[in-house]
């Protein structure tokens, strides 16, 4: 059983346990049990096979280190099963609608008879649920704006299909006079992988003005709700993107609340309650003088929680807060830190442009040096080379590099590991490279056992130095294989491998919580674009976005460093020129 299952699991006993008034003690512990376990770098599975204690995890006592265990043995936990049959039938899809508390969910259930969220929509539109005690028209109304959303939301779009709509979206609307500040927060601005809705905001002097212009756009489909400060749109592609503008005062602290995420906001609140202060979307609240404070910026309103600016993409309740709170949060990579890409195809191969082109396009990325890294041969789909055809490419990076002014080119190559960890080139042809890449393209369904070993054998060659998009997976293509990631590391860090980030938005692997174990074990990591066109270059926003989410610095990234650092930790200086 997976770690998201389990920590489900918890999440849901908890809301069922505070329905039957039980201990605020127990509910709590479970709460925090499900966000420990949500954001282990690690399989707990993995963690009990390597024979570690459970109960060393923070916040994790005897009690529910057992009930781990035996979830992971066994696929089913009794304590589960007991409590979810003493409660109606369909409270965990009823709470899983924002809006609907636990409380909430049990009078929908015992008092209307409901038990999916498809009877709830039905019983709002007859009317039923406004009739209940303390829930008006309003309540309703918004209860079936949630339902509408969710289901929207059961199909995330990935990162890379959001961001440029996003993007074009808030791009016009900043061509209107007096709209300032205007972003995107939510799921998106933590540079989740996936996201659901979009929430949008900013600050004018005629809100009213930019809503007009915002539900008037080319790119909106359709208008679900339409006010003087908000409104809810679809776009084209089937987002829905929610723009809320506030006065400018308030901006940092609605942006702030907006980018959540969930369990981050939830942990600061609680924080923040013990010191008499109450955080919202309008600033933060002395709780004994009922004095509101407004913020402009983020900055501002952390600062006066006495922390230091949490960047959005660690806002997730790792960590992140105690750290703050102590000025000890890591500087984080950034673009400006990238020096080169290590990762890269040409026409040669299954690229699109020649050496030079892509050499040209590097440069004006800012780069200061570019592997080339076409495919081998043994993939035959992408027109790889042979030996003989990389020499030759081998001689012209050689030439290319005494014309080029301001770049230099790697000669190297993306190797396929074969079925049974060969790699599809002779070791005598990689000794000649500055750079070798291996991957996996073939043979995905193997179990577990087999690619892990497979991978694991290619990690021991000698002249491997990158292992490239570790898990194949493409986001709602096609799942990772399986693999024992764990392992793989431990491999990896006995063999000096560095571990590739891949830029791809349809790859962006490793990710986030694989990339957070790998620093952990102090592995170094490449952020590279897999660029097969110029304009590919620009994806390295996404691989920078997964590193910031695995909490990396510049100092785990090996192309942060001048070339000279990269070929001597890849090759100890013996670089082919």
């Amino acid at each position: 059983m997976k770690n998201t299952d389990i920590a489900g699991i918890f999440e849901q006993m908890a809301n069922f346990l505070e329905i039957k008034g039980e201990n605020p003690f127990k509910i709590r512990a479970y709460r925090r049990a499900a966000q420990v376990v949500e954001h282990l770098p690690r399989e707990i599975a993995v963690m009990l096979a390597s024979g570690e204690d459970l109960k060393a995890l923070p916040g994790i006592g005897q009690a529910i280190a057992a009930k781990m265990e035996e979830l992971v043995r066994t696929g089913h936990l009794a304590a589960w099963e007991t409590l979810k049959n003493s409660l109606p039938e369909g409270l965990s899809d009823l709470l899983e609608i924002p809006g609907i508390g636990p409380k909430t969910a049990y009078r929908l259930a015992t008092e209307l008879g409901i038990s999916s969220v498809d009877e709830l929509e039905q019983a709002i539109q007859q009317g039923k649920v406004a009739s209940l005690f303390r829930l008006g028209d309003r309540t309703a109304e918004n209860l079936l704006h949630q339902i509408q959303s969710l289901r929207r939301k059961d199909q995330r779009i990935p990162l890379g299909q959001a961001l440029p709509v996003v993007e074009e979206v808030l791009s016009r609307l900043r061509l209107l006079t007096g709209a300032k500040n205007l972003l995107a927060a939510g799921s998106l601005r933590r540079f989740r992988e996936t996201v659901g809705d979009i929430d949008l905001m900013g600050t004018a002097e005629n809100p009213e003005a930019v809503i007009r212009s915002f539900v008037a756009l080319p790119l909106v489909r359709e208008v679900l709700v339409q006010g003087p400060t908000k409104a809810s749109v679809i776009l084209a592609d089937g987002l829905q993107a929610d723009l809320r503008m506030v006065e400018h005062e308030a901006f940092g602290s609605l942006l702030q609340y907006f980018t959540g995420s969930r369990q981050h906001n939830i942990a600061l609140r609680t924080r923040m309650q013990k010191k008499g202060l109450k955080l919202s979307e309008y600033g933060i609240t002395d709780v004994d003088t009922d004095k509101l404070e407004k913020f402009t910026t983020e900055e501002a309103f952390y600062g006066r929680l006495g922390m230091q600016y949490i960047p959005p993409e660690i806002r997730e309740d790792r960590g992140e807060i105690d750290l703050a709170a102590k000025n000890a949060l890591p500087e984080l990579v950034q673009r400006s830190d990238i020096r080169g890409d290590l990762h890269v195809h040409t026409n040669w191969s299954d690229g699109a442009a020649p050496l030079e082109s892509m050499a040209q396009a590097a440069k004006a990325a800012g780069y200061s040096y570019l592997a080339i890294t076409d495919h081998s041969g043994g993939l035959g789909v992408a027109g790889g080379l042979n030996e003989e055809r990389l020499l030759k490419q081998q001689q012209a990076i050689r030439r290319l590099n005494k014309e080029l002014e301001g770049i230099r080119l790697l000669s190297g190559i993306e190797v396929n590991i074969l079925a049974d960890g060969r790699l599809d080139l002779s070791d005598e042809i990689l000794s000649r490279l500055d750079v070798v890449v291996a991957s996996v393209h073939s043979a995905l369904n193997q179990n577990e056992a087999k690619m892990t070993r497979r991978i694991l054998k290619a990690l021991e060659n000698p002249h491997v130095d990158i292992l490239a998009h570790p898990t194949g997976r493409l986001i709602g293509k096609r799942e990772p294989v399986a693999v024992d990631l764990e392992a793989v590391f431990q491999g990896a860090a006995a063999h000096r491998k560095v571990l590739e980030i891949n830029c791809m938005p349809d790859r962006l692997d490793l990710q986030d919580i694989s990339i957070y174990r790998a620093r952990e074990l102090g592995l170094l990591l490449a952020i590279s674009t897999d660029a097969h066109r110029p304009e590919h270059f620009d994806l390295i926003r996404f691989g920078i976005g997964m590193a910031r989410r695995g909490w990396c610095q510049p100092s785990s990234i090996l192309n942060s460093r001048p070339v000279e650092e990269v070929l001597a930790h890849l090759k100890g200086g013996d670089a082919v020129r």
